[in-house]
């Protein structure tokens, strides 16, 4: 038996249980110490030193990059502690633009939050903020060098949990900046929109770029007819408003609230999600059956999309030819929804950036005019719902607009990562009972594993899955399928843990990633439709505007 050991924090002796820092043990006593640059998904950078801890020697020690040591005795808020950390937050604020009232990171900065929780009531030094610069070459986000501290998470993001690089520090010392390689535009880069960067960012320097100001205008105008749909995702990452738990399912008062935002038409892109199903589940059948290309791999997201389309533009062949769920619904409601008299504006919110970026794609456009006029990520909608007074915990919850106001739980899973691929074999598999329904969520399609695989099927011919989120994760297994190992179908999603941690919604950590995906996992439980292709809406759509039109409105071909 081996033998217990204890590390002692603030005099209380506490179990060493394979924390792999000493921050992670102080967290067990209760003790919130503050850090910048440690971030639980990425690697040990220990620059910050607002996390140092002292020994009874009066050694210091960096809490986030040192291993517990057994019987070892550390202060953690000692009048030594306290110096150092507002100096460190005073030399920050030196350095820093402070326009924090104009700041749309007001009250969600980390910087802000650690200067009120220590009390910092003036800073000694000069400021030493060069004029903001902020960089807009982008179409999904925008870098403001006056907000930067330099803690490194957007760099260490980028390169380690997307292996994307397209931005790293540049220069030493006082000069040392957040920079893309030569300096080039956002737009020049590598950067394939995820946002990533934005949500690991604590002083709002990157955040998503803001399409408000258009939205508003649009709904104010008379002569524009505005319509909406709102993505899976969302509905269950409005925990940072009031009254509403994270991860609680309020799609209900988001739709109540768009509608008193103005808008004319509220629609659900759950249901063009059923639509990628059947139209998904078609393609692959097509191509397992007549030997066509594998893995198909799926498309829904946009920052997959520009990931495969600049590092293995050989792999576009095996991306499935289907439309994400916001473009096969903007072609719809561009389709139908028209008006005489009243030009349409369509608005999707998402919760994604990169999503800004697909609505510019050439391919979504027609006669120049794009099908997604704006998109506006959760963050962005959470602050028109303030700028408008708006409370969602005391709206009474409101369906969507027909002709498209029937959704089944396949399309609501969407959101998390797997829900792509589990909706596809529930529409495959021949038998559609609700007990297959529960053996499919049990084969390993579920869960927040970066990397899932899994087989299903006849034991002769099983098909081999394989479901990511990540970049970085789907990079390892891109590289093993070109070495010739064989997947019949391979889910990619840019965001650890699929939509529900996209670019465009609230930063939260895993666990309450983990809240929203069962958020809506449960609410696809709950449904009495559970398969795309019995959504009447949708079998109602085919026979009306997709008749014979399938191909135009509802599927796209990438190139290299």
């Amino acid at each position: 038996m081996s033998k217990t050991e204890f590390m002692y924090v603030d005099d209380i002796p506490v179990v060493i249980n394979g924390e792999k820092n000493m921050l992670q043990l102080i967290r067990k006593t209760g003790v919130k110490l503050p850090t910048f640059c440690y971030h639980t998904d990425l690697s040990i950078y220990g620059a910050c030193r607002m996390c140092m801890v002292e020994d009874e020697k009066g050694n210091l020690y960096t809490a986030c990059s040192t291993p517990p040591k057994a019987g070892l005795k550390i202060k953690t808020n000692t009048a030594r502690l306290r110096k150092y950390r507002k100096n460190i937050l005073e030399l920050l604020l030196a350095n820093h633009c402070r326009d924090c009232t104009t700041c749309v990171n007001n009250k969600a900065c980390k910087l802000q939050d650690l200067a009120v929780r220590f009390n910092i009531d003036g800073v000694r030094f000069p400021n030493r903020s060069e004029e903001s610069r902020v960089t807009n070459s982008s179409s999904c986000i925008t870098f403001d060098s006056g907000k930067c501290i330099l803690c490194g998470d957007c760099v260490r993001t980028c390169h380690e949990v997307q292996n994307v690089g397209a931005i790293d520090f540049a220069y030493r010392g006082s000069k040392m900046v957040i920079s893309t390689a030569f300096g080039k535009p956002i737009s020049e880069s590598p950067c394939v929109g995820c946002g990533q960067c934005a949500v690991a960012c604590p002083t709002g320097a990157i955040m998503p770029k803001s399409d408000i100001k258009r939205v508003w205008d649009a709904i104010a105008d008379p002569n524009v007819k505005t319509v909406v749909q709102v993505a899976p995702a969302v509905r269950v990452a409005m925990g940072n408003m009031e009254g509403v738990k994270d991860g609680a399912n309020v799609d209900g008062k988001i739709f109540a609230a768009l509608r008193k935002m103005g808008f004319d038409e509220v629609y659900d892109t759950s249901f063009s999600a059923d639509i990628t199903v059947i139209e998904e589940s078609k393609e692959f059948l097509e191509r397992l059956n007549k030997g066509g290309k594998l893995p198909i791999i799926t498309s829904c997201c946009p920052g997959w999309i520009q990931y495969c389309e600049k590092k293995h533009p050989n792999l576009l062949e095996n991306v499935s030819t289907c439309r994400s769920p916001m473009q096969m619904f903007a072609s719809l409601i561009k389709e139908e929804r028209k008006e005489k008299g009243k030009e349409l504006f369509h608005v999707a919110v998402m919760p994604c950036t990169a999503k800004k970026f697909e609505a510019e794609r050439e391919e979504f456009k027609k006669n120049g005019i794009p099908n997604v006029d704006a998109v506006i990520t959760s963050e962005e909608f959470t602050h028109m719902l303030r700028e408008a007074g708006i409370l969602l915990s005391d709206l009474a919850p409101e369906p969507v607009d027909a002709p498209y106001d029937r959704k089944s739980g396949a399309g609501v899973i969407f959101g998390v990562t797997g829900g792509v691929t589990e909706a596809v074999l529930r529409n495959v598999v021949e038998e559609k009972s609700r007990g297959t329904v529960a053996k499919i969520a049990q084969v390993g399609v579920r869960g927040n594993e970066g990397i899932k695989e899994f087989e299903i099927g006849d034991d002769d011919s099983p098909l081999k899955i394989a479901v990511v989120s990540g970049l970085a994760n789907a990079e390892k297994v891109l590289q093993r399928v070109e070495k010739g190992e064989h997947f019949d179908v391979i889910e990619v999603m840019a965001c650890p843990g699929g939509c529900v941690a996209g670019g465009g919604q609230p930063f939260v950590h895993a666990e309450v990633r983990q809240k929203r995906g069962k958020g809506l996992y449960d609410t696809d439980s709950l449904l009495s439709l559970r398969h795309s292709e019995n959504n009447p809406a949708v079998k109602a759509a085919y026979d009306r505007v997709l008749k014979g039109r399938e191909h135009q409105l509802l599927h796209v071909h990438y190139t290299k």
